[in-house]
């Protein structure tokens, strides 16, 4: 076993130097040219069958702990003669079992062809007792040849995509597949159904509309006859509407969409993929594996093929069918990056500069928190009171603050006082962040304006001074005009205050986004995805009543865990969870204090989890994160594996996703506490050892760059202890409550008429003055911040 190990754990490490040297496609700001949008589906043909036996329970439990959450399982179905469908590759047990008899080998006709073995159709279940799986590739390890017995299809766990490759034969031999499948599919979940025989899927096709389960056509090779209509496969590749009658999707070899020449290097792509989704079918890719021969311009490199697959720029297949389901995993799977306010630490926020920057940095997603005006129309602004982000207060708009306590403490000058065109006027500042030191702790201050340092003792971070009034405002419709050209996956709206409008300024915020997404053509483009975000449940589920949006609940305080009961009710109506970066690492005078179970409590619901706001500043980073944002974000993916980022600085999260993603699989789950001992809990223990479980990092043990490995959660803050710098204990934050997130529907809209007026325009207004209302603290230097590092890590 320990040899064993170390073979792994070498091929692992020569597999992830291929990867770091490997030319990959750029997956950033992406979008997924699938079907429907989503990310491509991985297929595990036979489970992990590129390392155990085909079909094999191990091989099945791999798969949940290397690839994708949503991987599907593949299985070949055979009958035998007593009717119970088993998983396995091949009609017959001679090259991929143990089976053995004195019984003579028979000769079948298998679609015209004379074929010789022991078939599954003359042994019942019984007579396979002792009978064990084989590798099905000579070339792959035999250490576990003979250790796994055949699997019913009932054994396997759920979500399979049933493969039936020989309905005729079964029928010749008076077994029904039909039968089988229809039964089979009330007892456990199937997810697809595929086969090359035309006959068979149009026997259950009725029976299945309506229904969760997919029916798929594969295609053999081009110059074959289907046997039910007795035409090639070429030729019905030509006639996709006739194909769309009875399925869903199509499997082909990967050859028909990348075909190479007889040197195999890769020929142009053919158009099969776009005219199949002109036609409404999904496109499955099958033949990929790591130990297969395939085209020198991949270099050897399995990631460099899957990508050209899923992420050319021309189009993404809509999953893949490998038997190294984890390679493909590592293709698709990398954290979500959402801009916040656009690529607002390079830009002004919200400004046309900021989103494209926030496009080009690889953003899967911008974000446009809606504002309205006082002529009722929604635009893009990071706040409601324009004091915070425009000159205002200096054009001749600036005696209109008033105070709404509904809104804030403060008069502000809101959008809903001015009209669009009065705020065309205004000049954008670039949100500037002055951080100042109280007894060891930066804490952020938000001026309305540029200005010189607050003191000596502060420290000053300006962003891109030299565009600090560029750019322009955009409407929302302005926002989502530019957004449906560019290669994004989605778009996020944000919209907070919607009861005040509604009820105090006669303006549905729901009706006006939802008109502006219709005025945009956003109903007819559907590749991008549309996110509702709100700290609000009310304005979530108004959406959800009026439209099929994806909606994010974003909790506005830092909690460290959620009640169940809370955690349901934003099931109820939530997608997507945003929460602060303190909910999952807490800190305590900037160190961090530990790790939170939150994310995965989200998780375990199947929310997805998205945290908020990074920043490259160093200040805004932990002592422990060593002042380096890509660090912070490393930890934040691999340690306490959330799904997304939202972010200032789109560009730095993507860059992060390249470079480690190159050395990393995809995510792995959670490995769940089980009260059995079983043959699984054995395999994830071994898997354990070599480094796999336990986060979302492949770790490679003494191979392992230092960068890469994630920081002890309060590794920091032990130096301290026994010393009089540990800093006092606070108190722990809350937990989300069920309370906390309930809220009342939506106001109804009131009857006042959104106003035209508001002042008219006037001219640009040239840069303000400084504040003169700046918070004054003690501080320490940078050369203090370092000395004081250097100490913590001789203590």
């Amino acid at each position: 076993m320990a040899s064993f190990r170390v073979f792994l754990l070498v091929s692992v490490v020569v597999e992830f130097l291929v990867l770091v040297s490997a030319q990959r496609s750029n997956r950033t700001a992406s979008l997924w040219k699938t079907l429907n949008g989503a990310a491509p589906l991985v297929i595990a043909r036979g489970g992990f069958s590129g390392l155990f036996p085909d079909s094999s329970s191990n091989a099945y439990e791999l798969v949940s702990l290397t690839s994708l959450p949503n991987t599907i399982l593949w299985c070949d179905v055979q009958l035998t003669k007593d009717g119970v469908g088993i998983c396995l590759s091949a009609l017959t047990f001679d090259e991929s079992t143990t089976f053995n008899t004195s019984d003579t080998k028979k000769v079948y006709n298998v679609n015209g062809v004379p074929t010789t073995g022991w078939f599954t159709v003359d042994y019942d279940l019984n007579a396979l007792q002792q009978t064990y799986l084989l590798r099905t590739v000579p070339s792959r390890t035999q250490r576990f040849d003979g250790l796994f017995p055949i699997l019913t299809v009932e054994e396997v766990p759920p979500g399979l995509w049933l493969n039936i490759q020989h309905d005729a034969f079964f029928t010749q031999h008076n077994l029904s597949m039909r039968s089988y499948v229809l039964s089979v599919s009330r007892r456990v979940i199937v997810s697809y159904v595929s086969s090359p025989e035309v006959g068979f899927l149009k026997s259950i096709v009725t029976r299945f509309n309506g229904t969760r389960t997919k029916l798929i056509f594969c295609f053999l090779e081009a110059d074959k006859t289907e046997p039910s209509t007795n035409q090639t496969y070429g030729a019905l590749l030509k006639n996709l509407t006739f194909v769309k009658t009875f399925s869903s999707g199509i499997l082909v070899p990967k050859k028909y969409i990348w075909p190479v020449d007889v040197g195999q290097y890769l020929l142009p792509h053919t158009s099969l993929v776009s005219d199949a989704h002109r036609e409404g079918l999904e496109v499955f890719a099958s033949d990929f594996a790591n130990d297969f021969t395939f085209s020198y311009n991949y270099s050897f490199d399995p990631i460099a093929e899957y990508l050209s697959f899923v992420d050319n720029g021309d189009f993404s297949v809509d999953g893949v069918l490998s038997d190294f389901p984890i390679t493909p995993s590592e293709a698709i799977a990398a954290p979500k990056i959402i801009s916040h306010h656009g690529a607002s630490g390079v830009y002004p926020d919200c400004t046309d500069l900021a989103y494209n920057q926030a496009v080009e940095d690889g953003a899967d997603y911008i974000d446009c928190s809606v504002q309205m005006t006082s002529d009722g129309i929604p635009i893009c602004l990071s706040s409601i009171n324009l004091i915070d982000t425009t000159t205002v207060t200096q054009s001749p708009f600036g005696n209109l603050a008033v105070t709404v306590p509904e809104i804030q403490a403060n008069p502000g000058i809101f959008t809903f006082n001015l009209t669009w065109k009065d705020i065309q006027t205004l000049k954008r500042y670039s949100q500037m962040v002055f951080w100042i030191c109280l007894t060891g702790i930066w804490v952020r201050n938000y001026p309305a304006a540029i200005s010189h340092p607050y003191s000596q003792q502060g420290y000053q971070l300006s962003r891109n001074p030299a565009y600090k009034n560029a750019g322009r405002f955009l409407s929302l419709v302005d926002f989502l005009n530019f957004a449906k050209i560019k290669r994004l996956a989605g778009i996020l709206i944000s919209i907070e205050n919607a009861a005040y409008l509604a009820e105090e300024k006669g303006m549905s915020v729901i009706n006006s986004v939802v008109n502006a997404l219709s005025i945009s053509g956003y109903n007819n483009h559907t590749t991008q995805e549309i996110v509702i975000q709100s700290t609000n449940k009310s304005v979530l589920a108004g959406f959800k009543k009026q439209t099929e949006y994806k909606l994010m609940y974003m909790v506005d305080e830092d909690i460290r865990s959620a009640d169940n009961s809370s955690i349901q009710d934003i099931k109820s109506f939530a997608d997507y969870v945003a929460i602060t970066k303190k909910s999952v690492f807490p800190e305590n005078l900037a160190f961090i204090t530990g790790l939170t179970n939150i994310v995965p409590k989200l998780q375990s619901v199947n929310l997805t989890v998205y945290v908020y706001t990074f920043m490259n500043e160093f200040v805004e980073q932990a002592w422990d994160f060593f002042s380096d944002p890509v660090v912070e974000i490393n930890n934040f993916v691999m340690q306490a594996g959330i799904d997304g980022v939202i972010t200032d600085f789109p560009g730095t999260a993507a860059a992060y996703r390249n470079v480690f993603f190159s050395f990393l699989p995809s995510k792995t789950t959670y490995i769940k506490e089980r009260k059995e001992v079983s043959k699984h809990e054995r395999l994830v223990m071994w898997y354990s050892s070599l480094g796999y479980a336990g986060n979302k990092c492949l770790n490679m043990g003494a191979n392992t760059p230092a960068y890469m490995s994630p920081v002890e959660p309060g590794g920091l803050l032990k130096l301290l202890k026994g010393t009089p710098s540990l800093p006092p204990a606070q108190a722990p934050n809350p937990v989300l409550t069920e309370n906390d997130v309930t809220e009342a529907p939506l106001p109804p809209v009131s009857n006042q008429v959104p106003t035209t007026g508001g002042g008219g325009s006037a001219e640009a207004p040239s840069t303000p003055t400084p504040s003169s209302h700046a918070r004054l603290a003690a501080c320490i230097s940078l050369s203090s911040f370092s000395l004081l590092l250097a100490s913590l890590l001789v203590l």
